[in-house]
């Protein structure tokens, strides 16, 4: 015979393989709070509906406490049980014996695990906006050391137009604010209750669903129990929204790596972020930079798992969903762990001022800008282009910035341009020009870190 809660059907035990191959104790008994936390409301709910005398309520939720305290003591090891479910419930039963037998009343482990998850979800979500925010906070500090620093800008990789660090910079606090309003975002429907959605179709005992929610702190439940318990669609919003913050994080990153080489030489990284070489006495390697880039393929990674194993599963709970439990607490991990050695990373940059400056100032960056000053004169845009891109031929070919050619080359290119050309060539100046919203001028800049600290409350 089985000693199985569940086998009263069943003749005889589990083979040693199943009992490993289908156990997920090893991976969710993170869920532990969780899963007493839950327990805890529904067993409230069913002494206040009569389900479960309130005597029996007391006893039980008395007795998911204890549990919890042995367990976050050290008292209680996690282990040798099907699931962290029945686990907790067998623990609760050799604390307060046959009566914590009655705390499974109305529920299923279905709805459980899906109460379990976004309950864990919902605190992470919590706790990885907090993350987001500190580094935010921590670009703007950079960021507003660096208003002047002129640097050049890039399109394909190619030196485009000429800059600021703290534009530069911001650019990534944009990226982050959009990370934060999709979790925000996603939140909404993680924060949602399943419990009473049972194996499939409901309980007939006469719960109180919303008086569950109530005391989880749930905004709503959810409306229909065969999509309750078969629901990952919130776990698949999540892990996208996380593989998002592992792009941008990868691209800033990619971005430190590149500037670290000594073709750029543009920032120098700390010792304290990076390793050496077993073999090349001279190297200084972006290690951190570079483990964040590749961690970003664990959680696209996850995300591809989940929606191959919700897409072909018919209503409605199915085993498969186990598989959602590894996805989701690795994704937790890494972006945690990526989002706390980044921010602690930042402020150790040191950024060469006088490279990016000279970086800023070749590769003919202010090409754009001789072409808008001809527009200003009432050139066509197009011809203007035509005319510069000729200026730019014969610079390159002189081995010249084009702000040294001669005034009589500007001349014969077009009249129109007056001496006053080469001053509106200079990086700083067409930097100051640009002060839309959005732009590289030093006080627009500021002002949208301001706003952003506003925001974020600092």
């Amino acid at each position: 015979m089985t000693n199985k809660k569940w086998a009263g059907v069943f003749d005889s035990g589990q083979d040693e393989l199943t009992d490993d191959f289908n156990s997920s104790l090893s991976f969710d008994k993170r869920l532990y709070k969780h899963d007493i936390l839950g327990s805890q409301a529904h067993a409230t709910m069913l002494g206040e509906c009569g389900i479960i005398t309130p005597n029996e309520s007391s006893l039980i939720c008395k007795g998911l406490g204890q549990v919890l305290a042995k367990v976050e003591s050290g008292e209680l090891v996690i282990s040798n049980d099907e699931d962290i479910h029945m686990w907790v419930e067998s623990r609760l039963t050799e604390i307060i014996g046959d009566t914590g037998k009655k705390l499974h009343t109305g529920r299923s482990r279905n709805d459980q695990v899906a109460l379990d998850i976004r309950l864990y979800l919902r605190e992470a979500i919590d706790n990885i906006i907090e993350h987001l925010q500190s580094i935010i906070g921590t670009i703007c500090d950079i960021a507003l050391g660096h208003l002047d620093t002129i640097i050049p800008a890039y399109t394909h990789l190619q030196k485009a137009q000429p800059t600021t660090l703290a534009h530069h910079m911001t650019a990534y606090i944009e990226m982050l604010l959009r990370d934060i309003d999709r979790l925000k975002d996603c939140r909404k429907r993680v924060n949602v209750c399943p419990l009473g959605a049972g194996a499939c179709c409901g309980t007939s005992y006469p719960i109180r669903r919303e008086r569950v929610a109530q005391l989880l702190d749930f905004d709503s439940i959810t409306y229909n129990s065969l999509d309750t318990v078969s629901d990952r669609d919130f776990a698949v919003e999540f892990v996208s929204a996380c593989s998002l913050i592992m792009t941008h994080l990868s691209r800033y990153n990619e971005e430190i790596i590149i500037w670290a080489t000594g073709e750029f030489g543009y920032v120098r990284l700390d010792d304290r972020f990076s390793t050496g070489s077993s073999m090349m006495p001279q190297k200084k390697n972006p290690d951190i930079s570079e483990l964040i880039r590749g961690k970003s393929g664990r959680v696209h990674g996850n995300l591809i798992s989940l929606l191959t194993m919700l897409k072909g599963l018919p209503l409605a709970y199915n085993k498969d969903m186990q598989e959602d439990k590894e996805a989701i607490f690795d994704t937790v991990d890494t972006v945690t762990k990526c989002l706390i050695i980044f921010n602690a990373m930042l402020p150790t940059l040191m950024f060469d001022t006088d490279k990016l400056l000279l970086g800023a100032s070749g590769g003919y960056t202010n090409a754009t800008d001789c072409a808008d000053y001809l527009v200003t004169k009432g050139v066509p845009f197009r011809e203007a282009h035509h005319i510069v891109g000729s200026l730019v031929k014969i610079a390159s070919s002189k081995g010249l910035p084009l702000e040294k050619l001669p005034q009589e080359v500007f001349t014969q290119a077009s009249p129109l341009f007056g001496t006053d050309i080469v001053a509106k060539l200079s990086p700083a100046n067409m930097i100051a020009a640009r002060s839309l919203v959005g732009g590289p001028n030093p006080k627009t800049v500021k002002n949208r870190i301001a706003a952003v600290k506003k925001l974020l409350g600092k």
